[in-house]
């Protein structure tokens, strides 16, 4: 008799649905939030905020050179439209010293921001490196960044890497975002909570061109000391993009003569299929060499300047005694009215 009930009994588990394990949100205030790159292009964060989105994450830097080319359009615009703002760093590190080089770039980028949100780290791409060794990393980036920009941090990861890779030592010590799709709830981790939940990168969002990736945050991934970041270093030393807006008549060969860089340079970064077939109002990152700084581009016949909101072509002529015209043409620029923050204008020297 007990044998048959036992019987019973198993074959009643068998049919039940297994409980798994989740890593939940650590509040119970959610807020809607985007993260966001170069490959989304120009986007109109007014639109985003009525959208109903309440956090952006930007990309700040990648490596120990790169600056997103979008990171300071991204960052001025967001700001400007009232989203909080966080940023976050790729990681490239493959050793300890590797990691605190790059924490100290990316605490040299975004110095001088007001960000709102910790400060994330995104190492998803391990080359050849053992699970102590990632770690191991991962710790020494995240230290010296809290060290040199006295910011708290977070760790982005996917729900794997988030079980099975990032131990329990960095879950007892960092908060986490993060990535797993087409989930309600997010699988077990070493993490019992979130800060951050990734749920798609195929979100839609009203000012946005194409896919973007949409998250869930919780209040607890604000920063509890919102003071700007002091200057920690010079971010102009090192190679970085800039984001150019194809104009009718351009080639990827013209523009990369006036930037100083190569066909194939332009191909690689922006992944570009046909280097033949480029259309007008395109965004395209350019590389822009550490070794020329401003004196050295005046040199050359030009000064860099950085467009900033309220700026037209007019008033940049008049502030540096040179004409529309002459701005115009050096950067193959086709309607003298559009001009967009963050953009970067090169300014006949003789105009000082």
């Amino acid at each position: 008799m007990k044998l048959k009930v036992l019987s019973i009994i198993l074959l009643i588990m068998m049919f039940l649905p297994i409980s798994v394990m989740a890593t939940v949100a650590s509040s119970s205030e959610i807020l809607n939030g985007i993260d966001v790159s170069n490959w989304q292009g120009y986007i109109d964060y007014s639109q985003v905020k009525s959208a109903g989105i309440n956090v952006v994450y930007i990309k700040s830097s990648q490596g120990n050179n790169i600056v997103d080319a979008y990171f300071r359009i991204n960052y001025n615009n967001a700001k400007a439209n009232g989203l909080k703002v966080g940023f976050y760093h790729f990681l490239t590190a493959r050793t300890e010293t590797e990691a605190i080089e790059q924490a100290d770039f990316f605490a040299s980028v975004i110095s001088n921001t007001t960000p709102d949100c910790k400060l994330a780290m995104d190492f998803e791409e391990f080359g050849n490196l053992n699970i102590e060794e990632i770690n191991r990393i991962s710790e020494t980036f995240l230290e010296r960044l809290k060290q040199k920009t006295g910011k708290e941090v977070i760790i982005y990861s996917d729900a794997y890497n988030a079980r099975s890779v990032f131990g329990k030592n960095l879950a007892e010590k960092y908060p986490l975002w993060i990535a797993q799709y087409g989930v309600e709830t997010p699988s077990d981790s070493n993490w019992q909570y979130w800060e951050g939940f990734q749920y798609t990168s195929k979100g839609r969002v009203a000012g946005i061109q194409g896919n973007v990736d949409r998250n869930k945050f919780t209040n607890n991934v604000f920063l509890s000391n919102t003071d700007k970041i002091t200057e920690s270093g010079n971010s102009e030393n090192y190679n970085h993009d800039t984001a150019y807006i194809v104009q009718s008549g351009n080639t990827l060969s013209g523009i990369a003569l006036k930037y100083g860089t190569t066909v194939n340079e332009l191909v690689i970064l922006n992944n570009i299929k046909n280097p033949n077939l480029i259309f007008p109002g395109e965004s395209i990152c350019v590389p822009i060499r550490s070794n020329i700084q401003n004196d050295e581009l005046s040199n050359l016949g030009h000064r860099i300047y950085t467009v900033q909101a309220g700026d037209t072509l007019s008033e940049l002529a008049l502030r540096f005694r040179t004409t529309v015209d002459n701005i115009a043409k050096l950067n193959d620029i086709k309607n003298i009215n559009l001009i967009y923050v963050g953009e970067t204008l090169r300014i006949p020297r003789n105009s000082q």
